[in-house]
């Protein structure tokens, strides 16, 4: 069971950056902020792999891993693009889709199957996540739905939930096929490397004054807050379903509200968390 303790790590983290990266948008480049968001991991990663054991490396490891790394960052320049472009509620939910996905892709590429308990579980985390933003009084019940007519943020978002459905079964299979450390230690690595000339592009007019205008300062927390999750995920991942996994981690939509309720005075979420922890019990005690 340590996979439960590290994925909701891996959550909070997530949805502390979350909340710190939406702030840091606020009057800068999405592109430039998403790749400070996720420079910090070039040496954090880097600096440790002389020292990890190096695994019998296969053809399918790096098929794994080069699949993955164009849509993970894909998914990241769309998800910080959600966050700018669109009210919360309408886009975060809307990443509920990635467990019910689950149920599916990592029988396809993975093999696994889950029991008829965790499965339950997995649809009640993504049925509560969705209905978080309407037991808080924030539209209706179709609200994130409709969203994707006129919010360009909401259909970002639901591209975002669609990728991850993969990218955490194929980054589960290279995990499997090397260790969690080594993995993280090239995977990060390469995706700051990749993401560079678009984001320095993107960004070109912001690097002129980046000292004095603030973007470094204010993506300094998300960076540190998205390089523990990584390290949290990549060893949650490596001993459970990764349904139960992303399930578990999609809490970091519930730890939002606490944000909301003890730092901005928001109420209400109270039913959709009660059916957010109904499915991590069951996915407890049905794996």
């Amino acid at each position: 069971m340590l996979w439960l303790p590290l994925t909701l790590i891996s959550a909070f983290c997530l949805a502390t950056s979350d909340a710190l990266t939406k702030k840091a948008l606020a009057g800068h480049n999405e592109y430039l902020v998403t790749w400070l968001r996720i420079l910090p991991g070039l040496p954090l990663f880097l600096l440790p792999l002389p020292f990890i054991p190096v695994p019998p490396l296969g053809p399918e490891f790096y098929l794994c891993v080069s699949a993955s790394l164009p849509l993970e960052i894909l998914a990241l320049f769309l998800y910080s693009k959600a966050l700018k472009l669109s009210p919360l509620n309408l886009t975060l939910p809307l990443l509920s889709l990635t467990p019910l996905l689950l149920l599916v892709v990592p029988f396809l590429l993975l093999g696994e199957r889950l029991t008829m308990c965790g499965a339950a579980g997995v649809v009640l985390v993504a049925l509560g996540g969705y209905l978080l933003p309407v037991s808080r009084g924030q539209g209706g019940l179709l609200a994130p739905l409709r969203g994707l007519f006129n919010e360009t943020g909401s259909l970002c978002m639901i591209a975002v939930a669609s990728i991850y459905s993969v990218t955490s079964a194929l980054g589960k299979r290279a995990i499997t096929l090397s260790s969690p450390l080594f993995f993280a230690a090239i995977y990060i690595p390469l995706m700051v490397l990749l993401t560079a000339p678009v984001a320095l592009y993107k960004g070109k007019r912001e690097l002129r004054s980046i000292t004095r205008n603030g973007i470094l300062q204010a993506s300094a927390l998300p960076a540190l807050f998205y390089a523990l999750q990584v390290v949290a995920h990549v060893y949650a991942i490596n001993t459970t379903n990764v349904a139960y996994m992303i399930a578990v981690k999609r809490l970091s939509l519930l730890f939002g509200v606490l944000y909301g309720r003890y730092l901005f005075r928001e109420r209400g979420g109270v039913l959709a968390c009660g059916i957010m922890l109904a499915g991590v019990f069951l996915i407890m005690i049905g794996q």
